[in-house]
C-alpha cells in the first residue's frame, strides 16, 4: 500500500477573524479592517511647490493585506481583486492593496484620502452585481418589427420593378 501525502495548506499569516473587533474601521455594510493592519508610509510629494513641499513628507501611501479585510465572503473577495486593478500588489497570501495620495498639503488629509479610496473599493466589491434576466419581446414590438421589414421589402421590390 502506498502512503498518500496531502499537499500542505499554505500558512495564512493573518487568520480571518469572524467577529468584528471594537476598534475596527468600517469599510462597508459588513466589511471592516483593524487599524493595526493598515501600514502607512510617508514621503515628499512631487511636483511644483515652495519651501513647504521641499521639506515635509505629506505624500501618504497605504498598504493593507487583502487577508486582513474582514466581513467579505469569497465572491466579494474575488470581485475585490478584479476591481482593484493596479492597486493590487503581491501574489498568493502576500496579496495586498496599495493606495497613494498626495493631493493635499497635510499628511493627515492624504492619509484620510487613502482610507477613503480603500473604503470606496471595498464598498463596490461588497455589492453583488444584478443578475440579468432574459426577457421576451412584447407582442406589439414583434408586430412592429415584422411590419417594418415588410414595408422595406415592398419598397425594394418596387425599385426592382417586380
Amino acid at each position: 500500500m502506498h502512503a498518500v501525502s496531502l499537499p500542505e495548506q499554505p500558512h495564512n499569516p493573518m487568520p480571518r477573524p469572524r467577529v468584528r473587533p471594537e476598534s475596527a474601521i468600517s469599510l462597508g455594510p459588513r466589511a471592516w479592517v483593524e487599524p493595526a493592519a493598515l501600514e502607512f508610509s510617508f514621503s515628499r510629494s512631487g511636483g511644483p511647490g515652495g519651501q513647504h513641499v521641499n521639506k515635509t513628507e505629506t505624500k501618504a501611501e497605504l498598504r493593507v493585506a487583502v487577508a486582513a479585510i474582514g466581513g467579505l465572503d469569497n465572491a466579494a473577495l474575488i470581485r475585490l481583486e478584479s476591481l482593484a486593478g493596479a492597486h493590487l500588489v503581491g501574489v498568493g497570501t502576500e496579496t495586498a492593496l496599495r493606495f497613494a495620495a498626495s493631493e493635499h498639503r497635510s499628511q493627515k488629509a492624504n492619509r484620510d484620502e487613502c482610507v477613503e479610496r480603500l473604503h470606496d473599493l471595498v464598498l463596490r466589491a461588497s455589492i453583488p452585481p444584478k443578475r440579468r434576466r432574459k426577457t421576451k419581446p412584447t407582442r406589439g414590438s414583434v408586430e412592429r418589427r415584422l411590419e417594418s421589414k415588410r414595408r422595406d421589402s415592398e419598397k425594394k421590390a418596387r425599385r426592382r420593378g417586380d
